[in-house]
């Protein structure tokens, strides 16, 4: 299962929306210039009308319109304005038609050249994310390699070093290289992750699983971290096995990525939990801490990529909750947070039920 390009699709929609905006706008303008017109010329005919009408009253008060020949003539006039005034009519009626027309074909040049180019810049841009992300995956490859090494030596290091207080001093060094072997390689993952993601090629492959044993997992995974910093880490287990449809391996990520925030942002002495509850269709995992909390307007923007709740923190690079946003809405869920300042946060993410 992988995404469908939504940043191109959404570019599409907002297109069409915008053309179709245009349209409408360009046909209310038309109709009122041509309303305006009409009574313009409405106007310009009924003073038209007057005159005349007013000319002909004074010459009859004056007796001079008394005779047949007289008012023959007018009557031959009145015909000849009433043809004049059709003729006009549908001379103005074929200029706003070829005007509409113009404008029409205008519009579809306009819009067929903007495809073009879109087409065009997107073919480009196509090309070199296939360019970079083979240059990537070639120098993931290669960075991999080289921190399984750094990892397998200092393992070595370790394995090897004497009990006495030097062998301790190398110990302590090797535990540090590994630490940073470690966080070296989940940037690379999540990098890599985001590379995937703006390609519309983020994988996920859900099958029936227990979801409580996956968080129990998490938590025995994160469970040492917690215990040197003071905290209190634990799942609020579930009465028997929750059944959801997920992939394990890309759930654990979302849960690492949720409860290395939470760690990081809860103070000693402070509390982290996991639970799972079915909600119908859907089983709702949350990640709730003591910690300090999120400001109310920044509830939806931490999920956006590269963005962190403080600029000035950088203990991280703003991509873990972007990634599980992504993760979650891949299998069909979605993720959201809630908050108070000073009282902690509580992330909640849906899965599908197995079998639903």
């Amino acid at each position: 299962m992988s995404q469908k390009q939504p940043e191109r699709a959404q570019t599409d929609g907002s297109l069409r929306s915008e053309r179709a905006r245009t349209d409408s706008e360009l046909d209310k303008k038309r109709a009122s210039i041509a309303e305006d017109s009409d009574e313009v010329l409405a106007r310009a005919h009924a003073r038209a009308d007057g005159v005349l009408k007013a000319a002909r009253a004074k010459a009859d008060t004056a007796g001079v319109g008394s005779t047949a020949a007289l008012r023959g003539e007018r009557k031959e006039e009145d015909r000849a304005l009433a043809e004049e005034r059709t003729s006009q009519a549908a001379q103005l009626t074929r200029e706003r038609e070829e005007r509409r027309r113009a404008l029409a074909e205008l519009l579809r040049f306009e819009r067929d050249e903007t495809d073009k180019d879109l087409l065009i810049e997107r073919t480009g841009a196509d090309a070199a994310l296939v360019t970079r992300d083979d240059f990537l995956g070639m120098v993931s490859h290669d960075l991999r390699s080289m921190l399984g090494g750094i990892a397998v030596s200092t393992a070595l290091m370790v394995k090897e070093a004497t009990n006495d207080a030097a062998g301790k001093k190398v110990v302590q060094r090797a535990e540090g290289i590994q630490r940073f072997t470690a966080r070296m390689n989940r940037l690379l993952g999540d990098l890599l992750d985001v590379v995937s993601i703006e390609a519309g090629q983020l994988q996920v492959s859900p099958v029936p699983d227990d979801l409580t044993r996956v968080m129990r997992e998490s938590v025995e995974a994160f469970q040492h971290v917690a215990s040197a910093q003071g905290i209190s880490l634990s799942v609020v287990d579930s009465p028997g096995p929750l059944l959801a449809t997920f992939d394990p391996e890309r759930v654990l990520q979302v849960l690492a990525n949720l409860l290395s925030n939470a760690l990081k942002f809860t103070r000693e002495g402070g509390r982290v939990e996991l639970r799972a509850v079915s909600e119908g269709a859907l089983c709702r995992v949350s990640v709730t801490d003591t910690g300090s909390g999120i400001p109310d307007d920044q509830l939806e923007s931490i999920f956006e990529r590269f963005r962190q709740v403080s600029r000035f923190d950088r203990r991280g690079h703003g991509l873990g909750l972007h990634i599980s946003k992504c993760l979650v809405e891949a299998h069909g869920g979605r993720i959201w947070a809630e908050s108070r300042l000073g009282s902690g946060s509580t992330f909640h993410f849906t899965l599908p039920r197995a079998g639903e």
